[in-house]
């Protein structure tokens, strides 16, 4: 019995056990019994891998323990198409140095707006967005993530030479529009792409990339214009991001998964192969973006499979996240940041307080990318409504003071503006700056992906073009103070709604978060991708 202990529990059925066990291994070592056949055989894509280096979890799926996916290929990839994003933050930084002198322009045939033309200029580049997400839609399907990247490239650039050379308050709107038309485009097929290519441990990293390069080009964009003194210029030297990521995209890969849509397997395996890296097996990750594409195909959706319930509840929560990301005020803040100083008195050069606030924001953003995949998306998210909701109130009690008494408030509390609007950047980039993008690309199944992507994009922009327009009309009607009030008052709604409503989808799979409102999955693409490679 002593030799019986130290080899495990004794059964009565032990030899009855393994005769069946060498019975049933006998069948599935059977020729032509494929039901019997391991997941992976020693002689096909895996006949590099060596047998220790295959296991079994409590799950009985397999998990490959072998080569990691390459990161390199991915990051460069991330850093190439992500050009585009830093060419959307210079259209919307773009506004808030040029303002002003646009405004300033002495009658010598430029251009000179007035308040009301200046806060449509700063707006209009939501209109050109919000045709931009359904043209996007289409693109997707038709020319592919990459053929649609570099079709907006070059009207990108054009829109920024409309500008340069504008003679006329038209030809700056006709220009605004076509490079909020590009940036339309860019916020959602460089999301769309990256989301396709990344392998889940970094997912939510590249995807914050994007947040972070548009922050990056907010800077890019105010920085120079602190400096140049001419909107014509500082026209000029924005074209120049889109002319590089015209040329660049040619050096990178089509989405895999697009070309599975199309039928091309070689070149989606050598486009996978190329992003994992040559020593790791794609196969069983190849198989599980077709199984995933032939199940989107089989319940192919239109906009009426929006309203399932596995689809409208993501659809609404990504609505609800791109609402309370333009309502917290950030682009009419980013807008009119250099209006802002000069409205508060301050004694810093209002030029050099929007680069202060820009820095923060890249900061900010950096450090949301640092720690997506550590801290979760909800966490991040609750974070941000909260300390909006504050600095937002410090913000308009500041205008309050200054409405009773300026010389007071100047005089005593004109840091003040610059800290609140700090705090505000910095904590709306490390979460709702990046995140209702990132969460826009995990929360759909994926035959709706590229259909509720559209509509959430619409949605944003629209939002994005009221909130921006109706900012200087309201602030008149109800005062700086009020005005901040009120994002404020949206701000603690967004709260609420990030801790009862917002799921957290850190460390989990597409298929998984797809699973857990209901949506199909695939028993093996659920199993697998569970592992990523």
């Amino acid at each position: 019995m002593a030799d019986n202990e130290d080899e495990g529990e004794w059964s009565p059925w032990e030899k009855e056990e393994a005769v069946v066990e060498e019975e049933e291994e006998e069948e599935r070592r059977a020729p032509g019994n494929e039901e019997h056949q391991p997941l992976i055989s020693s002689g096909g894509y895996l006949s590099g891998v060596s047998q220790e280096n295959l296991m079994m979890d409590d799950s009985e799926t397999i998990r490959l323990i072998g080569p990691k996916p390459s990161l390199l290929p991915q990051y460069l990839t991330a850093a190439i198409v992500t050009i585009g994003a830093f060419s959307m933050g210079c259209v919307i930084g773009y506004a808030s140095p040029a303002g002003p002198l646009l405004m300033a322009n002495s009658t010598d045939g430029r251009p000179s707006l007035t308040d009301e033309q200046n806060n449509w200029f700063g707006s209009s580049m939501a209109i050109g967005a919000i045709f931009g997400g359904p043209v996007c839609g289409i693109g997707l399907t038709t020319i592919g993530r990459k053929g649609t990247m570099v079709a907006s490239s070059v009207p990108f650039v054009s829109g920024w030479l409309i500008i340069a050379f504008a003679k006329n308050f038209a030809m700056l709107m006709v220009g605004r529009i076509v490079t909020g038309f590009c940036s339309g485009i860019s916020s959602m097929v460089i999301t769309t792409y990256i989301g396709e290519y990344a392998s889940a441990s970094i997912r939510g990293i590249l995807g914050s990339s994007f947040q972070l390069m548009v922050t990056l080009g907010v800077l890019y964009a105010m920085g120079i214009g602190a400096f140049v003194g001419s909107w014509k210029v500082l026209a000029g030297v924005c074209a120049v991001p889109p002319a590089l990521y015209f040329i660049l995209l040619f050096f990178v890969k089509e989405s895999p998964v697009y070309l599975l849509t199309k039928g091309e397997e070689d070149k989606a395996a050598a486009s996978l192969q190329y992003f994992r890296g040559s020593n790791y097996n794609i196969q069983t990750e190849l198989d599980m973006m077709r199984e995933s594409i032939e199940e989107a195909k089989r319940n192919k959706a239109s906009f009426r499979d929006l309203l399932k319930p596995y689809n409208l509840k993501p659809l609404l929560i990504s609505i609800a996240l791109m609402f309370f990301q333009q309502f917290s005020g950030i682009n009419p803040v980013l807008f009119n940041l250099s209006i802002i100083f000069q409205d508060a008195g301050s004694s810093l050069k209002a030029a050099y307080c929007s680069i202060i606030i820009s820095v923060v924001q890249v900061a900010a953003t950096l450090f949301a990318v640092v720690v997506m995949d550590k801290a979760g998306r909800k966490l991040l998210l609750v974070a941000s409504s909260s300390v909006m909701a504050l600095s937002l109130v410090v913000l308009g009690v500041f205008f309050y003071e200054k409405m009773v008494d300026e010389s007071w408030a100047v005089g005593t509390l004109g840091w003040l503006p610059l800290v609140a609007l700090i705090t505000f950047i910095l904590s709306f980039s490390y979460g709702y700056g990046p995140i209702p993008w990132l969460m826009m690309s995990e929360l759909f199944a994926s035959n709706v992906r590229e259909v509720a992507a559209s509509v959430a994009t619409l949605c944003n922009w629209t939002l994005s073009f009221i909130v921006t327009v109706m900012f200087l009309p309201l602030k008149n009607e109800i005062g700086d103070h009020g005005i901040y009030w009120v994002f404020s008052g949206i701000c603690v709604l967004n709260l609420i709604f990030c801790v009862s409503v917002v799921p957290e989808t850190k460390g989990k799979t597409l298929e998984e978060i797809s699973a857990h409102f209901g949506g199909h999955t695939t028993n093996s693409s659920s199993s697998r991708r569970r592992n990523e490679l």
